[in-house]
């Protein structure tokens, strides 16, 4: 095999008979060994094949090999290649995580737009009262006034300097150019690039005190905290899409939040904006919570839940209070569940056809948490389902027949084997998930009408979380009157339904009514829920 014009080649040779003589290699023989040869991968494994005595080596690309580590040539492990400046000058940039920078930006034209309206002021300071025209010439959304003043610490002085004010947004201007960057700058802690929970309450508090639909609420200061709760956990149900706990500004950029802060300053009735500040939706929300908070202690343990609906599977609500899609520890940890927790299971239930609910059903089937419902995952929580329809006297389907209907419905890309992407895709998630834990919707989904859907056009761009809290809205409503009818006064007891707080309140219809709120006596403390928790992700997304 060697020849005398290769003598790299002919040292390979003399290694390989040496090994196979079973002679260990000279001394002298490796220190003549080139620096180059013993680090290039591929030659070493060559060299590894040649020890074990294969024969099996190729010998054209051993050359071309061996020949480019000779010439220079090769291109070291771990060693990037130099792109030369006229090839990177033609690359445009395309990562911009600040937002992307606007061309000809005039930042005196601002200073001196808001320099102008600081002169307004008495000593060029504004207060809180005064931030909303510093927000319109920053040329913000109205209800931006309240991060704009805490942001230049005007919630420890009481007041911002024109000065203060002018440094910050000129640091902002230069490095956030879009909305979704400067909003998270405006409320997020020192140091961080993303929102927390407990980011959003000096933005919500100002809502819920300057917003005229939500005037009758100064009355009711114990609420506040529960209505801010609510908007938060809405807030991270449609926007968190990571499921973190954590929202960046891209994902403020993909979500409608924004536009609804800016809705905030147009729309009179905050019952208008249902996917965040709906006071409506906030109201259905916690009297369900009440309802099951028998010693109002603002936990539910898992029998409370069961209560909401006696329907629900109980191996459902054990998934849930196991931790698997809550961030409050002590769901797991003592076995109740919290306020902040019962909306995102409320809203899921309700609507399971959004993405977030998905995501949140799935990860409760998902019993081994490697991100595929398996036959025996459907077939464990079947078996309660086919329980409850015996008690009904009702025959159950077997559950091969109701896997190769749920199979036919989802139609999964891989034989067998139910991903979260499968769901998402067959747009009959609601369908899917209601068979396995849901046994009256489930039977509602039998004996439906299929055209039943075709006749209710009541308001076909709502969605089914949308509409279950109307509707409860109503009923609730009408449960008020009725008892004001009744009791014609006040009832002392801490029902919500019963002890009522009056309030005006304009409803979509026009109309001006009279409407009872919680008892003000518990109140709901922001900080007792540990946001600094991440969530704990059970399979990889």
């Amino acid at each position: 095999m060697g020849q005398p014009g290769n003598p790299g080649r002919a040292t390979l040779w003399g290694y390989r008979k040496h090994l196979i003589r079973g002679n260990s290699v000279p001394v002298d023989a490796m220190r003549t060994k080139d620096l180059s040869l013993r680090q290039d991968p591929d030659l070493r494994k060559e060299l590894a094949m040649l020890a074990r005595g294969c024969d099996f080596v190729l010998p054209s690309r051993f050359k071309r090999r061996l020949k480019a580590i000779q010439q220079g040539q090769q291109v070291q492990p771990g060693k990037e290649e130099t792109i030369s400046p006229e090839i990177s000058e033609n690359i445009p940039k395309f990562y911009f995580p600040g937002g992307k920078p606007k061309e000809n930006l005039n930042i005196n034209a601002h200073i001196i737009r808001i320099q102008k309206i600081f002169s307004q002021f008495p000593n060029e300071k504004a207060s809180i009262e005064d931030m909303g025209k510093v927000a319109k010439a920053c040329q913000c959304p109205l209800y931006w006034k309240a991060p704009l003043f805490h942001s230049t610490g005007g919630d420890k002085t009481g007041f911002v300097s024109v000065h203060n004010f002018t440094a910050m947004w000129i640091k902002m201007l230069q490095t956030c150019h879009d909305d979704a960057s400067k909003f998270v700058h405006l409320l997020a802690k020192p140091g961080r690039c993303y929102l927390e929970q407990e980011d959003f309450i000096p933005f919500l508090q100002d809502v819920v005190n300057s917003h005229a639909s939500l005037a009758f609420l100064k009355k009711a200061s114990d609420f506040h905290s529960r209505y801010i709760t609510t908007v938060i956990q809405r807030i991270f149900y449609n926007v968190n899409r990571s499921w973190t706990g954590r929202i960046s500004s891209s994902e403020l950029r993909r979500s409608n939040f924004l536009e609804n802060v800016a809705l905030l300053e147009e729309e009179t009735d905050v019952n208008q904006l249902t996917d965040y500040f709906s006071y409506e939706h906030f109201y259905v929300i916690y009297c369900k919570f009440w309802e099951l908070d028998t010693d109002h202690d603002l936990y539910i343990s898992q029998s409370e839940l069961a209560q909401h609906s006696h329907q629900v599977s109980r191996k459902i609500i054990e998934r849930i209070f196991s931790g698997t899609v809550t961030r409050n520890k002590r769901t797991s940890k003592d076995g109740r569940m919290s306020y902040a927790d019962f909306v995102w299971f409320l809203i899921s239930e309700e609507d399971k056809k959004t993405s977030t609910s998905i995501e949140y059903w799935f990860r409760c089937m998902d019993l081994d948490g490697d991100g595929v419902l398996s036959m025996y995952e459907l077939e464990y929580f079947y078996q309660e389902q086919c329980h409850k329809l015996e008690s009904m006297s009702i025959e159950p389907l077997p559950f091969e027949d109701c896997l190769c209907q749920m199979l036919d419905l989802v139609n999964p890309q891989t034989q067998g084997k139910i991903t979260l992407c499968d769901l998402k895709r067959c747009k009959m998630s609601h369908v899917f998930f209601d068979t396995f834990f849901n046994i009256e919707k489930y039977l509602e989904h039998e004996q439906r009408d299929p055209f039943s859907g075709l006749r209710d056009q009541s308001n076909p761009y709502a969605s089914d979380w949308e509409k279950y809290a109307s509707e409860e809205y109503d009923v609730l409503l009408a449960e008020e009157m009725a008892n004001e009818q009744e009791d014609n006064g006040y009832e002392n007891t801490h029902n919500p339904v019963n002890h009522r707080m009056l309030g005006e309140f304009t409803l979509r219809t026009g109309k001006t009514h009279l409407f009872e709120l919680p008892d003000p006596q518990y109140t709901l403390d922001m900080y007792e829920y540990d946001y600094e928790d991440d969530f704990e992700c059970h399979f990889p997304m």
